[in-house]
């Protein structure tokens, strides 16, 4: 921040900041009376200033703007934020006196201007090609150098009134020169001279500069603030960052040190006996660091006072009060005006809003109250859409019933839409996230320290069809297996989405004792209406009972659905086999007769009488209901035969099958076949083999002619074998 206007206690800000902007005939007047914003009494709740604009300079009725993401050039009215919008071609500068500012409307013309009422003042021919440059605007006064001059009078000076002054007090080699505003009885010029930087005060009344100091380090970019009683600027070290502060009265100087770290663009002014220092950019910086705030530091004593947390622009009005665009936690975003307190020390108040928080705000989400996760894979994009996109943001989605959790982190920086691509697990992905109630929460903190961490809550219900072999309400397939001593063990399965196998999601959990008076048990589907995948078991006198699932891993105590079910030898279930949304079973008598049991969706009586499906069924050994491997929206049936050899039959959705389909042959190396439902997450049903030393897995691939890809690696009973498996 540049500055050359005599206020106490004001921030020096860059003038000579170049604006292409086009000022003419078509941009409306504004009141000749319209007071300078200094002097106006406009506050946060009256005046508006537009989003993402940032001050360039302060006229006496307005601010010139930028619009860096649209790269829109702007003046705003002051006392009700009303924007006109500007050419983009032309280079501007205020000049710090009223509402004039100085333009190029040609490669060899400049021309003072006052952009309230659009009326050209005069103007100056300059043409590179005749040896004439310009060199910058400050008062009422336009500058230009002439390479035909006498060396060290080649700076010259232009008013209304009166013509090209020559500027004196530079040495003769004296080049790079460019004028900028500074206090009222002076401009800032600064230079290069015998390969050094320099800056020079020109008295604007006689045109000789009055006063000079170098800038010692290898650059000379640094800024330069000017008042009545100080000179600053910074130099940057290979080591060490200061701002140099001389006093003018005496020439003796004092080092601010600043951080090692301080970054180039640095910002630096004069309050009174303060210096203000700020790094913009701090609200959209991904760390932390001191110098975000915009800080005034007591020449006399050190003593730091903090103004605003954050700074994007700043710029000095023409009777030297400082503007600044940035934001505070307790007020939001907007324009500042800085001023001084009774014993002098600097405050900011807000005198336009732009209505953003500074704040790390939610400003939506995109959590469904209801979440589907039999759809798409089980997987479901959850969006945070917060203010700023510095955050590191913590979700955390939470069942209610078990407290099982999922969470998200986001270091940052993100796109403002922070989006959890959830695969619908629990558990540090090792587990499928349970049916029911659930509550996200988020914490977002700004990784560049700017506010209190930000934190929300909602509410969201997850849902799935129900499944034969999920006892646990969480839409993966449960296996049940037997000890020796008739104890039954359930083991949840978990796909693992990453590397495509299937796991354990936990270790065996018993389900209960005195199973071992049952020769058959098998996954029912869902008999009795609750939702949840049942069992039906057969002892060994022929009753076939019935075990309601509680949807927690548990059963019901057990119902007794009827006796003579020991005249039949293979009975399966789980499967829609009549396309009327109930579980179905089927069963072999001893003579090779397929029965169908049609249900009923009464658990009191879960099954109508039988009818016949047809004879010759006592080639096969194993009888599995798979549900629709042939995208028919009907239940299907594999059958093993003596030799091994496995054969599709596809459901007609009456009942009864089609002609059966040779799978493949080598099947009689496993024990028992299960169709386990969807286990992957795919939309397709798959198959579990238990064989003698280990069990396979065999993905559905949706082509009745090869419905089962080859056979994965089990790990989730592996480590059991000890155990049968009966479902």
């Amino acid at each position: 921040m540049s500055h050359a206007r005599p206020w106490r206690g004001r921030l020096a800000v860059a003038a000579s900041v170049v604006l292409a902007t086009a000022v003419g005939a078509g941009l409306p007047a504004l009141p000749a009376a319209a007071a300078p914003p200094a002097q106006q009494t406009v506050t946060a709740a009256t005046a508006t200033f537009p989003v993402h604009h940032k001050i360039v300079a302060v006229t006496a009725s307005g601010y010139l703007t930028w619009d860096d993401t649209r790269n829109d050039r702007a003046w705003v009215r002051a006392s009700d934020g009303a924007v006109t919008d500007l050419a983009d071609s032309l280079p501007m500068q205020a000049t710090g006196y009223g509402d004039l500012v100085a333009v190029q409307p040609r490669r060899d013309t400049a021309e003072l201007l006052d952009v309230a009422t659009g009326h050209k003042v005069f103007d100056i021919f300059v043409q590179p090609a005749a040896g004439l440059g310009y060199a910058g605007a400050a008062g009422q006064a336009l500058f230009s150098t002439d390479s035909s001059a006498p060396a060290g009078a080649d700076l010259l000076m232009h008013t209304k009134d009166a013509g090209p002054t020559p500027v004196t007090g530079l040495p003769a080699d004296a080049t790079d020169r460019r004028v900028r505003p500074g206090t009222s009885a002076h401009a800032l010029v600064t230079y290069t001279s015998g390969g050094k930087k320099y800056w020079g005060l020109l008295d604007l009344a006689t045109g000789a500069v009055t006063e000079t100091g170098l800038r010692d380090e290898p650059s000379g970019d640094g800024d330069i603030a000017v008042s009545e009683d100080y000179v600053a600027w910074v130099e940057y070290g290979a080591e060490r960052t200061s701002i140099v502060v001389r006093t003018r009265a005496t020439g003796g100087t004092q080092r601010v040190r600043m951080p090692a770290w301080t970054p180039r663009g640095l910002r630096i002014g004069l309050q009174g006996d303060h210096v203000v220092h700020g790094d913009p950019g701090g609200l959209t910086d991904a760390d932390e660091s001191v110098l975000h705030d915009l800080t005034a530091r007591d020449l006399r004593t050190g003593v730091a006072t903090k103004l605003l947390d954050h700074l994007t622009s700043a710029a000095v009005s023409p009777d030297g009060v400082l503007y600044v665009r940035g934001g505070t936690v307790a007020q939001g975003e907007g324009v500042y005006r800085i001023g001084s307190d009774a014993d002098g020390t600097p405050v900011a108040a807000m005198v336009a809003s732009t209505g953003e928080p500074t704040r790390l705000t939610l400003v939506g989400q995109n959590v469904p109250p209801v979440v589907d996760l039999d759809r798409d894979g089980g997987r479901v994009k959850l969006r945070w859409t917060l203010s700023r996109d510095n955050a590191e943001l913590w979700v955390t989605l939470r069942h209610r019933n078990s407290g099982k959790t999922a969470q998200a982190v986001f270091y940052g920086p993100e796109p403002t839409d922070f989006t959890f691509d959830w695969r619908g697990d629990v558990e540090h992905m090792s587990a499928d996230a349970p049916n029911g109630d659930y509550t996200w929460e988020i914490s977002a903190r700004p990784r560049n320290g700017i506010g209190p961490t930000l934190t929300a809550s909602g509410s969201f219900e997850v849902v799935r069809a129900a499944a034969p072999h999920d006892y646990t309400d969480n839409g993966s397939p449960d296996l049940l297996t037997r000890d020796a001593s008739g104890r039954l063990w359930r083991t949840d399965s978990y796909f693992r989405p990453l590397d495509g196998q299937l796991s354990r999601a936990s270790e065996q959990k018993l389900v209960g004792g005195g199973w071992s008076t049952y020769d058959r048990i098998e996954a029912a589907g869902n008999l009795g209406g609750a939702a949840h995948g049942d069992l039906v078991a057969r002892d060994k006198a022929g009753v076939l009972w019935l075990y309601l699932s509680k949807g927690d891993g548990t059963f019901a105590p057990r119902t007794r659905i009827g006796g003579g079910w020991n005249t039949y030898d293979k009975i399966t279930a789980g499967s829609d086999l009549t396309n009327d949304g109930r579980a179905d079973l089927l069963a072999t008598d001893k003579s090779g007769v397929l029965w169908l049991y049609k249900g009923t969706g009464d658990w009191r009586a879960p099954f109508a009488a039988r009818t016949r499906v047809g004879g010759g069924w006592g080639v096969y050994n194993d009888l599995t209901a798979t549900g629709d491997l042939g995208g028919a929206a009907t239940g299907d049936l594999v059958a093993r035969d003596k030799a091994g050899v496995l054969w599709l039959y596809l459901g007609k959705g009456d009942g009864t099958f089609a002609p059966p389909t040779r799978i493949g042959g080598g099947w009689n190396t496993y024990r028992h076949l299960v169709g386990i439902g969807d286990a992957n997450h795919d939309g397709r049903p798959d198959l579990y083999a238990y064989g003698p030393e280990s069990t396979r897995y065999y993905p559905g691939t949706g082509d009745w002619h090869a419905p089962f890809g080859s056979g994965q690696p089990d790990t989730v009973l592996d480590t059991y074998p000890d155990h049968t498996a009966v479902s």
